[in-house]
Order: structure tokens, then C-alpha cells, then sequence
């Protein structure tokens, strides 16, 4: 059996057998769903004989799969890293979009005003709007939110999270006031290109590191930094890990990471970052083109996950 990225194999938890000293826990592997194991359960918990891996993440720390729609002159798109020259549409119907993400099991929803971003200008309220009365789940947004006002309008228009960015950079005192008057509904974004932030819909360079960026917000109230590197943004190819673990390490606050999702196995080779504290992912263009199934997602990486280093002690291989 191949192992997952990142050196670890990973396994759902599909039932029990036995009773007291001979119960056994069932495993079925979550990219070969034909391969299973039986583990007994006293050496499940053994740490002498497992990574602390391959038990099940803590309450509360599974990993949310957030479904992105990018907003364009009012439709759904996609940037190739952050290119406005390089756009795929994929729907002028953005509420539709919204609510078939919701229909599929997003517990969240994650929007970007591209318009705003480039310009600061708010072309798609409308449509902002118009998702956030359509849906039942959290709705965050990010794009060109570089005022106190402009984000409490988000806020008061029934987003869950705002997202700042530039001014985050440009005004970290902003951010600050607006955490501590909403604890838990401000996120930094923090887009970086070869370690560096990048502002302005990406269009601009700084030569502000990102890990001190997100250090210098890790005593704020903030709900979590949103990291993306650049480098990986719509290429399918697999997520930076080690810019992403650079930036939970620099920092106690929650990372969601961005960027480059191209199938299940990018998204398991994350669990690895989990209990350094990267809670949660966002995809688009993975999920548009049909390279991974959100419902298949959602389960890979969420609640009763268990995973191992790819060379395993005795257990048994069921027949």
C-alpha cells in the first residue's frame, strides 16, 4: 500500500470486533479504501508502538474543508496565482454556487472580493449580500477590507468573519481595535510570495517577512490567519507545508491554509500540521474541476481520522 504525503498513511475508523481484552478496532485506509487493518485496541493506545499520529485528533481540532467562490464583476471565478489576466469562470450564478456547497456539507463558507481587493472598491455587495441571506452556515469574506468602516458594514450585513489583509500590514493597530471590539470574527490574511507578504490583490510586494507578520498577531483575539503561498495558488500541485507550519509555529493564533489543492492527498498530507495548529483549509479550483469530492473531503479529514508512519509494527492486515 502507498503511503499518503508527508510520510503518513491514513485510516477511517469503520467499526469494532471483540469484547473486553480481545476488542480490535477496524481501519479501512482513506486513498485504498480495499486495504484494512485490525489493530487490537490495547495496542491502538500504546505509544511505544504507535506515532502519536495515529491517534485520533483532540475535540475540536478536526480539519475544516472550506469551499472558496471568488468573486469577478458579480461572477464565480478563478485566478491562476493571483494573475487578473489568467481568469476561469465557473458560474455566473455565485448564490447557486453558494447553496451547492452548503447542500454538499460545508460547515463554512469562504469569499473573496477580488474587485475589492484590486481596487478597494465594493462592486459585488449585492451578491454578498444576497449569499450570506441564502445560506445557513458561517460566511467569511476577504477582499479590499482596508477600513474600520468597511469592515463593520461586513459585519453588520450578516458575515461571520471579515478578512484583512493590506491593512493588516499597513495598520496592524487597525486590526487590532477591530479583534478586541469583535473577538473571534477578525482573520488575517497573509499572502506571501518566496517568504515575503504581498498586498493589494497580490499585485503589490513588501519586504515584510510573513512569519513576523504573523508573529506580531499572536496575542490578538483574532479567529485565525488564512496563509497562502503565493507559489501554489490554483496549480493543483500540493500545499508549501513548510511555509505553512513557518506560520503557526511564528504564531498561536489558527492557520487555515490556502493554495494549491489539487486532491485528497494534499489535503491528508496536512494532517500532519494539525497539532501545530493548522485547523482548516480552503479549495476552489480542486473542487470546480471535479479533482476532489467534498463529501469525500469532509470525511477524510474530519471527525474519527486516525493515521501511522508508513512502516507499521505487528498489527494485522485483515484477509
Amino acid at each position: 500500500m502507498r503511503s499518503s504525503a508527508g510520510g503518513f498513511r491514513h485510516f477511517r475508523l469503520i467499526g469494532e470486533r471483540g469484547r473486553g481484552q480481545q476488542r480490535a478496532v477496524e481501519l479501512a485506509a482513506v486513498l485504498e479504501p480495499g486495504f484494512r487493518l485490525l489493530v487490537p485496541l490495547a495496542q491502538l493506545r500504546d505509544r511505544q508502538l504507535w506515532q502519536p499520529g495515529w491517534q485520533s485528533l483532540p475535540p475540536g481540532r478536526a480539519m475544516q474543508v472550506i469551499p472558496a467562490i471568488d468573486l469577478l464583476d458579480g461572477q464565480c471565478v478563478r485566478l491562476h496565482q493571483g494573475d487578473y489576466a489568467q481568469v476561469t469562470h465557473f458560474s455566473a450564478d455565485p448564490v447557486a454556487q453558494a447553496l451547492s456547497w452548503q447542500q454538499q456539507g460545508a460547515e463554512r463558507l469562504h469569499l473573496v472580493d477580488l474587485d475589492g481587493a484590486r481596487t478597494g472598491e465594493p462592486v459585488n455587495d449585492a451578491v454578498i449580500r444576497a449569499i450570506t441571506a441564502a445560506l445557513a452556515i458561517p460566511v467569511q469574506l476577504g477582499g479590499g477590507v482596508r477600513t474600520e468602516q468597511r469592515a463593520e458594514e461586513l459585519l453588520a450585513c450578516g458575515l461571520d468573519r471579515v478578512i484583512l489583509g493590506t491593512v493588516a500590514l499597513e495598520q496592524p493597530e487597525l486590526v487590532d481595535r477591530l479583534a478586541a471590539r469583535h473577538p473571534q470574527r477578525i482573520v488575517v490574511g497573509i499572502d506571501a510570495r518566496d517568504g515575503k507578504v504581498a498586498t493589494r490583490g497580490w499585485i503589490e510586494a513588501s519586504g515584510t517577512e510573513a512569519t513576523d507578520l504573523a508573529k506580531r498577531f499572536s496575542r490578538s483575539p483574532l479567529a485565525a490567519l488564512i496563509c497562502t503561498d503565493i507559489a501554489t495558488d490554483g496549480t493543483l500541485a500540493g500545499p508549501n507545508l513548510a511555509f505553512l507550519r513557518g506560520m503557526a509555529e511564528a504564531s498561536g493564533v489558527p492557520v487555515i491554509a490556502s493554495g494549491g489543492i489539487g486532491n485528497l492527498e494534499h489535503l491528508l498530507s496536512l494532517l500532519s500540521l494539525a497539532n501545530q495548529g493548522v485547523e482548516g483549509v480552503i479549495v476552489g479550483r480542486a473542487l470546480y474541476d471535479g479533482r476532489v469530492d467534498l463529501n469525500e473531503a469532509l470525511q477524510a479529514i474530519g471527525d474519527g481520522r486516525l493515521q501511522d508512519v508508513s512502516t507499521t509494527p505487528g498489527s494485522g492486515r485483515l484477509a
